[in-house]
């Protein structure tokens, strides 16, 4: 079942999974294995799923191919009508080979009277330097409800005024923070990286025109914010049907979108009936609604109004996602959006309910016990299975990610990881009652490069954290850049290494939304909200250490030329983030990806992991618009520029 018996920890010792953790899991993965019965009835089952034909196989074009089978041969039905006879080779017991042809794309193979689809990908995913020329491109990293045009929060229209401002500096991306669905009956839920589903978008992102703001101040009330712009939506769908406007663009959409969207309608129409009597999980609903193919719910059909409103909202959204890329490419951006696909999502979400086969269920996938969590993390999300995935011929995975990248110049992939392994843990367990569980990462990555060129796009992959060894070095193989953030850049000694070494198939990064912006780092503000939160002394080891790590980091930007003289004093920031900025644009990185929070030289961080209320996670707004008419922004993207050798 894919399942690590043992694992190295953050120290590498070697840890065994117990036998009570592996049974727990494999029940929830549907494999009980609790009696003698049960295993036997379990591993014939794993083994009839090995045995079967897979629907989909991955190949490399040129490259010799090997799958079960018997020797003889075979009929390519190439994806532009083509047909080509393959000579199958035997190559082992039951097994056989042939070389990919040289036409990429989804072709379909005969063989042994039956037919599996073969995906012939190219070697790696496109690059920066692809679209760019092989130039060393810059861009900016925003969360996108931070930026403040009137309104409650941003939204895909502030966002293509952002990218054409940014164009005009000679950026060449706009990386943006997840838009996937969220809960639209339950506005308080808004936390990015915890999506209903990630095969559809958040309709409070919808481009409208800004009317007073509901709140005020630096931080977003997404509640009363949310209200508001639901009711002008709501006002906007009323239009819509009163209007008597051609609807062939909406029945097309609609129809386009299929059974998944239909199904996400149908969630989001039902979840809005039945929270507010308290029912929050979709399998607590009453009358058969808990399952997604019961008569009950299948008699909602899109013309139903609170299933319509939803495709409503679904259509709006793309629109304006569709819009904000359109801008960002007509202003001269070799990339455009980057956008952000979480690593998984709620197991009382949308997907879960609605495409119950693909995902694990009573599962969470999390992180091992390490230094920041000694009792290790459950993030209280589910994934794809990876069962699932073979059986369906990785079309759960295909749909996600042709979804992240359909109005968008790249994708970052979230705990990229996950694509070769995941911590999982069952419900309601400590999560280092876990273990790893095995993805096809050669697959996964395949089939990304594929994409990456139909759709003429970049993937970027988090590689933060515990990376499994050979990890980024397959990765880079196929194209997939990786992340070197300034702060994890270091020697054995705990020196800062110079941006030279960092690789030039990365994005070179100041921080990430997870991380202190360089004012808070020099200033020690994550210190503060650690010991505010924790309560206790004052931590005056964390302070000693930060204060010999300024002093390393001041060195490594005179190395780099970014500074000169003394180190500034703590509460000096402004000299040190332009200093960091340079340093990190110096880089020989395809890409360099500064935090908005950083060109404007801000202090507070989106998001401090591991709290929920006791930090503003996920509510602050840029002081003023999108920072971009600010002087002292002004001289940072003009340096970020001029170091990357694209001026405007």
């Amino acid at each position: 079942m894919g399942l690590s018996l043992t694992w190295l920890n953050y120290r590498g010792q070697r840890q065994t999974v117990s036998d009570e953790a592996l049974a727990a899991i494999l029940a929830a993965m549907g494999r009980p294995a609790a009696t003698g019965g049960e295993l036997a009835a379990s591993l014939e089952q794993v083994r009839v799923e090995h045995a079967a034909r897979p629907p989909l196989i991955t190949a490399v074009r040129g490259e010799p191919v090997q799958l079960r089978g018997k020797a003889g041969v075979a009929r390519l039905h190439l994806e532009d009508g083509r047909r080509r006879d393959l000579a199958l080779r035997k190559h082992g017991k039951g097994m056989v080979s042939f070389r990919a042809p040289s036409t990429i794309g989804y072709h379909r193979l005969e063989f042994d009277g039956g037919a599996t689809t073969l995906a012939v990908t190219p070697r790696r995913a496109l690059r920066v330097a692809d679209l760019a020329a092989d130039r060393r491109a810059w861009g900016v990293a925003v969360q996108l409800y931070s930026l403040n045009q009137g309104g409650d929060f941003g939204d895909f229209g502030d966002l293509a005024q952002f990218a054409g401002g940014l164009a005009a500096h000679g950026a060449d991306a706009v990386a943006v923070s997840p838009t996937h669905a969220l809960f639209t009956g339950d506005l308080g839920r808004y936390a990015p990286y915890g999506p209903s589903t990630r095969l559809f978008l958040n309709p409070l992102y919808t481009a409208l025109p800004h009317e007073t703001a509901a709140t005020a101040g630096a931080l977003i009330d997404w509640r009363a914010g949310g209200e508001a712009k639901m009711a002008r939506l709501r006002q906007a769908y009323e239009t819509f049907l009163a209007s008597g406007e051609d609807r062939t663009a909406f029945e097309a959409f609609v129809c386009e979108g299929g059974k998944p969207l239909l199904g996400h309608a149908r969630f989001e129409a039902l979840y809005a009936r039945f929270h507010p009597q308290g029912l929050w999980n979709w399998r607590d609903w009453p009358d058969g609604y808990a399952d997604a193919d019961s008569p009950v719910v299948q008699a909602l059909s899109p013309t139903d109004p609170a299933v319509q409103f939803q495709l409503f909202l679904q259509w709006r959204a793309a629109a304006s996602a569709e819009a904000a890329q359109a801008a960002a490419k007509s202003a001269g951006m070799a990339v455009g959006l980057i956008s952000d696909l979480a690593v998984g999502m709620d197991g009382a979400g949308s997907h879960a309910w609605s495409l119950p086969r693909e995902v694990l269920h009573g599962l969470s996938i999390g992180a091992p016990p390490d230094l920041l969590a000694e009792h290790g993390q459950s993030w209280g999300l589910t994934t794809f299975s990876p069962s699932a995935l073979r059986a369906w011929g990785f079309e759960p995975f295909l749909a996600t990610l042709r979804a992240a990248l359909a109005h968008a110049g790249g994708v970052r992939i979230d705990h990229a990881m996950g694509l070769q392994r995941l911590w999982i843990s069952p419900d309601g367990a400590h999560a280092s009652e876990g273990a790893y569980l095995d993805y096809p990462l050669d697959d996964l990555l395949r089939l990304i490069a594929l994409e990456s060129h139909r759709h003429g796009a970049v993937v970027i992959g988090e590689d933060l954290g515990t990376v499994p060894p050979g990890f980024r070095e397959r990765s880079a193989r196929a194209g997939m850049a990786g992340m070197r953030v300034l702060w994890f850049e270091r020697t054995r000694r705990g020196d800062f290494s110079s941006p030279a070494r960092w690789g030039r198939q990365a994005a070179a990064l100041t921080t990430t939304h997870d991380l202190p912006t360089v004012a808070g780092w020099w200033r020690g503000r994550d210190i503060d909200w650690r010991a505010k939160i924790d309560g206790g002394p004052e931590p005056e080891a964390a302070r000693e250490e930060r204060a010999d790590d300024r002093k390393r980091l001041w060195r490594a930007m005179i190395k780099s030329g970014a500074a000169k003289g003394d180190p500034p004093a703590a509460e000096e920031t402004e000299p040190v983030v332009d200093a960091a900025l340079a340093h990190v644009a110096s880089a020989d990185c395809d890409l360099a990806l500064i935090a908005i929070e950083d060109v404007l030289g801000l202090v507070e961080q989106p998001n401090l992991p591991g709290t929920t209320d006791q930090h503003p996670n996920w509510r602050r707004r840029l002081p003023t618009g999108d920072g971009l008419g600010d002087p002292r922004a002004i001289g940072r993207l003009e340096l970020l520029a001029k170091t990357r050798g694209k001026k405007p």
